[in-house]
């Protein structure tokens, strides 16, 4: 029953939201916070909803999550400015990145790393075994579970047939039942979906360290609203209420290590933008 009710809060009817060009801010009403889908819309808004709650109570800034059926959805209504907040890492290609949205923080931890993945009972053993086969990606949008991956089976010169799953967990759930050779994936996300669902897999090439997806604001939304969202967030794992929402949804995702926000800035994602300048690989999302 929850999950179905935060199903129903969270998901946005596009033609609805196309329609808003710049978020207005009207007294009492809710920004919109947006999440790029790697998990299932359910599992995302069963996670997310606690969290943006608190954050809500803390700031003064009421918070409602607003998910699309795809990131391809997501991201043309977002470049329409229809979001206040935007949880991504798909914001800093060169035509998003003059769209002004603004990095405030991103989730503690190291950072994410692509990788190319097969099952570990799989007879695939590098990339060079992967010629001719079928790779799954989430989608053409994904930097981790995309772009990087391909960029380096372009490098290689290893020629893939590409599927696309609509998110990371639905290529990761095709590997899992050997529909695929390998896929690529998000390092964290895929750890976490191995732990829950039992799934094995060998490493067979990874990427350089990038931060992990960031939270971004809207360039419309006030400064004084930005601040307070930033510092409810980045304070949320020293409160007793905050940590224990965020222990919740570690236990929910399978999260290891430590928990909670902290404070961030567009620098801190200039090597996404310099892998931008120089990527073999063609840009499938502007074909909408």
């Amino acid at each position: 029953m929850l999950i179905r009710m935060a199903f129903k809060r969270a998901v946005l009817p596009l033609a609805a939201v196309l329609g808003l060009q710049s978020p207005a801010l009207a007294d009492g009403q809710a920004l919109y916070f947006n999440v790029l889908n790697q998990r299932s819309i359910a599992l995302t808004a069963q996670y997310w909803n606690p969290i943006l709650s608190y954050v809500g109570q803390k700031s003064g800034v009421a918070l409602e999550l607003k998910l699309s059926k795809t990131s391809k959805e997501n991201n043309a209504i977002a470049e329409k400015g229809a979001f206040h907040f935007l949880y991504t890492n798909h914001f800093f290609t060169p035509e998003r990145d003059r769209l002004g949205y603004r990095v405030i923080a991103r989730p503690v931890g190291p950072g994410i790393r692509a990788q190319i993945v097969a099952r570990k009972d799989s007879p695939i053993l590098n990339l060079k075994d992967l010629e001719g086969k079928e790779v799954a990606f989430a989608t053409p949008d994904a930097f981790a579970a995309y772009w990087l991956p391909m960029d380096a089976l372009m490098r290689a010169k290893v020629h893939v047939q590409t599927t696309f799953a609509g998110n990371q967990e639905a290529a990761f759930a095709q590997l899992s039942v050997s529909r695929v050779a390998a896929a690529g994936v998000n390092s964290t996300v895929m750890e976490r979906y191995a732990r829950r669902e039992g799934l094995e897999y060998r490493v067979l090439w990874t990427s350089e360290l990038y931060n992990d997806l960031c939270i971004m604001a809207n360039p419309k939304v006030p400064s004084q609203a930005v601040a307070a969202v930033r510092d409810a967030l980045i304070n949320m794992a020293k409160d007793p209420q905050g940590r224990k929402i965020l222990e919740a949804g570690a236990e929910l995702l399978k999260i290891e290590g430590d928990l909670g926000f902290v404070a961030s800035t567009n620098r801190d994602y200039d090597n996404y933008r310099a892998f931008f300048k120089t990527t073999l690989v063609k840009d499938l999302t502007r074909d909408r």
